[in-house]
C-alpha cells in the first residue's frame, strides 16, 4: 500500500473525535450538581439583604451546612444568627431525589418545629425573594428540558414543570457556563409568558477547586423587590457528622461546626 494512504491514517487518528453533544437533561444534571452537591460536604456564612421597592432594608445572618449521602440524597442545615427575631432559628432539608424532600422549620421564638408542606416549598424564604426551593434546590426531574441556545461560552435551557398546578410558575429560562456548569442567571415566566422573577449569579470564585457563587440576587419584579446573599468562609469536605442533620439538632445547634 502507498505510503502516503499510512500517513493519511495516522494523521486522522490524531484529530480528536468531536465531543458528543450534551442533551437538555444531561446539562441541568450537571448544573444541579454543579451548584448542590461540590464537594463530600460544604459550609458557608451568609450576609442577606432584603429591599423593598421604597428602597428599605432588612438583614439577615446564618450559617450554611450540607452533607451529600448516596443516590443524590442530600442532609443541608440554615442557622440563623441575626437579626434577634430570627435568632437561633433553624431550616432542614432531607433531599429525596426519588420522591418528596423532607423539610422542617425551628421557630424558637414559639417553640414550634413547622413541617414544611412539599407545596409551600415554592415559598418566600424568611421574606426574602429567595424561595426555600431555591436555597435548597430544585429536582431536575420535576421538568421537562430543551436546549434554546448553545453558544461558545453558555448552554441556554428552558424548563417546565411537569405538575403545572404545583408550582406559580409557566416556565423559566436558564443560563448556564460552559466551563463550570454553574447556573448563572434563571429567568421565571408565569402561566401568561411574563417575566416576573429572576435568579443571577452575580460573583463566582474557584475554592478548593470548586466554581462557587459568592455574591447572587433574587428579584421579584413585580414587587420591585430584591434579596442579595453574600457568602463567605466557605469550606468543602470537612467531614461533617450525619449525626448534626436531625431533627434533634434542630433546637440545639451544634456550635463546634458553626464557628
Amino acid at each position: 500500500m502507498h505510503p502516503r494512504f499510512w500517513c493519511v491514517v495516522v494523521l486522522l487518528l490524531l484529530v480528536p473525535a468531536p465531543l458528543l453533544a450534551l442533551d437538555a437533561q444531561e446539562i441541568v444534571e450537571r448544573a444541579n450538581q454543579a451548584a448542590y452537591y461540590a464537594g463530600a460536604d460544604g459550609r458557608a456564612r451568609v450576609e442577606m439583604t432584603i429591599r423593598d421597592a421604597s428602597g428599605l432594608e432588612r438583614q439577615r445572618r446564618f450559617t450554611l451546612l450540607r452533607r451529600n449521602e448516596a443516590d443524590g440524597r442530600q442532609r443541608f442545615y440554615a442557622y440563623f444568627e441575626a437579626p434577634a427575631d430570627v435568632n437561633k432559628m433553624a431550616y432542614l432539608v432531607w433531599k429525596n431525589p426519588a420522591a418528596e424532600d423532607d423539610r422542617w422549620l425551628w421557630l424558637p421564638a414559639l417553640n414550634l418545629v413547622k413541617r414544611i408542606a412539599p407545596g409551600d416549598k415554592r415559598t418566600s424564604f424568611v421574606g426574602s425573594d429567595f424561595l426555600y426551593e431555591d436555597v435548597s434546590g430544585r429536582s431536575t426531574r420535576e421538568d421537562t428540558h430543551v436546549l434554546l441556545e448553545e453558544t461558545d461560552s453558555h448552554y441556554v435551557i428552558e424548563s417546565r414543570p411537569k405538575n403545572p398546578a404545583s408550582v406559580e410558575f409557566g416556565r423559566f429560562v436558564t443560563r448556564i457556563d460552559k466551563q463550570t456548569f454553574l447556573p448563572l442567571k434563571a429567568d421565571y415566566y408565569d402561566s401568561s409568558d411574563r417575566l416576573y422573577r429572576q435568579v443571577e449569579a452575580l460573583q463566582v470564585e474557584t475554592i478548593q477547586g470548586f466554581a462557587t457563587v459568592t455574591h447572587a440576587v433574587a428579584r421579584d419584579l413585580l414587587r420591585d423587590s430584591s434579596t442579595e446573599n453574600r457568602f463567605s468562609g466557605v469550606v468543602y469536605d470537612l467531614g461533617l457528622n450525619e449525626r448534626i442533620f436531625t431533627e434533634r439538632f434542630l433546637r440545639r445547634p451544634p456550635r463546634e461546626v458553626l464557628h
